[in-house]
């Protein structure tokens, strides 16, 4: 009988869909695979993309591994919103336009594997900790910067789900009751001000509004193709307008991670996602507001980092979400 090896990891984000093949006992990820959601496609034309992504990477896998597709004992899935895992069912993903869907039991039907679904931040959290940054820290906060901004916790070594799986929606604390309005419907969530898709809209509104700026010319002119990365490059060059964006994206996310660290004293905090390749331009001012903000015992306990996983922290946790449920803890 074949051993079974390897775990797929599935990571959808509300723009990239990241799949990879991980051993059950953690190391090199293989078959990684990248492409667009495209969730405005519909869902239909999602899941279809995860499929195909699965069965590549299995194939690839199996053949990089010199071992047979038999060998994988399942699938691992990280989803973006509240969800309900013990029916596999995402509420609702306002990033992907999903309310009430029911994921997992549409990916064993198609694939004919065992699949463990949890969130996205929670799977990359876990990641963090299991391969990454994080490795052996007991209490710990992920955050992830992405389409939105997504949360995983964890406390004395495990994921904290809350009563209703909706523990650790960080990207909706509100940090201005009557601020920008967010995609929830709720109006000054840390995600309208900090997620990727925020960041490039404030700086898109200054250069509208004629701030001098190198930005412009790393997109073509096309101020609409700008990103949080453009952003962070911009700001990496020494461009004064970018680095202004940048510190004030700072400041918000130290508001909200002050607060969490405020409430769970957690002893790091990692941090995920394109905008942080902006390095100490990013996490200086971060740590001056986290610092202002909350008490100085907390706050002298806590490491703020950047991920090590990076790209494949979501998928090596959502493997070990799998791992967890199906074959024991890590």
């Amino acid at each position: 009988m074949t051993e079974k090896r390897h775990i797929v990891g599935v990571d959808l984000g509300g723009t990239t869909i990241n799949v990879g093949a991980v051993p059950v006992n953690g190391g090199t990820v293989l078959g990684m695979r990248s492409l667009p959601t495209d969730a405005h496609i519909g869902a239909k034309f999602v899941v279809d993309r995860i499929v195909s992504m699965i069965h590549e990477v299995m194939r690839d896998a199996a053949r990089e591994g010199g071992f047979g597709e038999e060998a994988f004992s399942g699938i691992g899935l990280g989803a973006p919103g509240p969800l309900d895992r013990e029916t596999g069912t995402v509420l609702e993903a306002p990033n992907l336009g999903w309310r009430n869907f029911p994921l997992r039991d549409l990916i064993v039907k198609a694939t004919g594997l065992e699949t463990e679904l949890d969130n996205d931040a929670n799977a990359a959290t876990l990641g963090e900790w299991w391969q990454g940054a994080a490795r052996g820290v007991e209490n710990l906060v992920g955050v992830t910067l992405g389409t939105g901004i997504g949360g995983g916790i964890m406390l004395d070594g495990e994921l904290y789900h809350g009563a209703s799986d909706v523990a650790a929606e960080i990207g909706h604390m509100t940090i201005d009751s009557t601020g920008r309005k967010c995609r929830c419907g709720n109006y000054g969530c840390l995600e309208a001000y900090a997620s990727g898709p925020a960041i490039a809209a404030r700086a898109i509104e200054g250069l509208e509004a004629g701030a001098p700026s190198m930005i412009p010319e790393l997109v073509g002119g096309d101020i609409r193709a700008i990103t949080a990365e453009t952003v962070s490059d911009a700001t990496v060059a020494g461009d004064q307008y970018a680095g202004d964006v940048m510190r004030e994206t700072a400041r918000f996310l130290g508001t909200g991670l002050a607060n969490l660290i405020n409430v769970l004293n957690p002893k790091m905090i990692t941090v995920s996602g394109g905008v942080t390749s902006a390095g100490r331009h990013l996490f200086d001012p971060l740590r001056r507001e986290v610092r202002k903000r909350a008490f100085r015992p907390a706050a002298e306990t806590c490491r703020i980092v950047s991920s090590e996983l990076g790209g494949t922290a979501g998928v090596i946790g959502a493997a070990a979400t799998f791992r967890i449920a199906r074959l024991g803890p890590l």
